[in-house]
């Protein structure tokens, strides 16, 4: 099946290292587009506690895709979130085709975009960073036991809604939260001047246009790979919302070249591609 050439997609919250983490689907996904360019809004990989026992193979697999993408000619943007946070030390590096960077500004088709994560809202007042942490454990933990509900379940041929999603959209305050969230993040943006503001973090996607009485900017958030499988694309110039369980995509698998080669191949595709291009432009590849 033909990939579907795009200009920017946008994946956040995919959590990678955790029970709720829907890789399999990620990959298939992956594998059934050809982006310009690959925005990676936080929260890829869970690495906010220090031991970590479960990164499954078919993690590493959307690891190896995304790196086997920037070999290939994808831009990359891996922004830090708040649960991998400690990649902050790696910020503004670029390796080929591959950047860590903490936000991203980008000029598509003459408007001005903001990509962020959104975790420093924890630390703005509205959700001090031990609500975060305990929100965080309890909603993996809704998570892991939901799932393997659902799995029982699913064979009596009943299709229940997951508790942790009812937990994360159901209740007053976590509407009233993600509600000051927008607020909060286009505020912001409309400060800085801002057509379009791209976020994670509340595992919600949204697409909504917002007017104040300071200007107005459109508020876009990419949803996470946990329940809502959702993706942000920009093409023709307009944003959608991917939602992969919406979709009907043939089986894709890994690319025979990415089954093969292990991660430091991977990187080393990357810097001898990179290097190949400043070559052709007439540049030094160490300059």
């Amino acid at each position: 099946m033909k990939k579907r050439k795009i200009d920017t997609a946008v994946l956040s919250d995919v959590h990678l290292g955790t029970f709720g983490c829907h890789a399999e689907e990620l990959l298939i996904y992956l594998n059934s587009i050809q982006p310009k360019r690959l925005v990676l809004n936080g929260d890829i990989v869970d690495i906010r506690h220090e031991r970590k026992q479960y990164f499954p193979p078919t993690h590493m697999k959307v690891l190896r895709k995304i790196i086997g993408m920037a070999s290939k000619g994808t831009e990359v943007y891996y922004i830090t979130g708040n649960h991998d946070e400690r990649l902050r030390k790696f910020g503004d590096m670029s390796m080929g085709n591959l950047h860590v960077q903490h936000k991203l500004v980008l000029i598509l088709d003459g408007k001005k975009v903001w990509f962020f994560h959104g975790g420093a809202y924890d630390v703005s007042g509205y959700n001090p960073n031990w609500f975060g942490e305990l929100g965080s454990f309890g909603y993996k933990l809704f998570t892991l036991v939901n799932r393997i509900g659902k799995r029982a379940t699913s064979k009596l041929g009943r299709d229940k809604q997951l508790a942790s999603k009812q937990i994360k959209e159901g209740p007053n305050d976590t509407i009233n939260l993600a509600s000051h969230f927008k607020t909060w993040a286009t505020d912001l943006a409309i400060k800085k001047g801002c057509d379009y503001v791209v976020c994670g973090h509340t595992h919600q996607p949204e697409k909504e246009r917002v007017v104040t009485k300071k200007g107005q900017c459109t508020y876009l958030n990419s949803g996470d790979w946990m329940e809502n499988l959702t993706a942000l694309e920009y093409s023709f110039k307009r944003w959608k919302i991917y939602r992969y369980n919406h979709d009907k995509l043939s089986p894709f698998f890994a690319d025979e070249e990415i089954k093969q080669m292990d991660m430091h191949e991977l990187v080393a595709s990357i810097t001898t591609a990179t290097a190949a291009n400043i070559q052709k432009a007439g540049g030094d590849p160490l300059t």
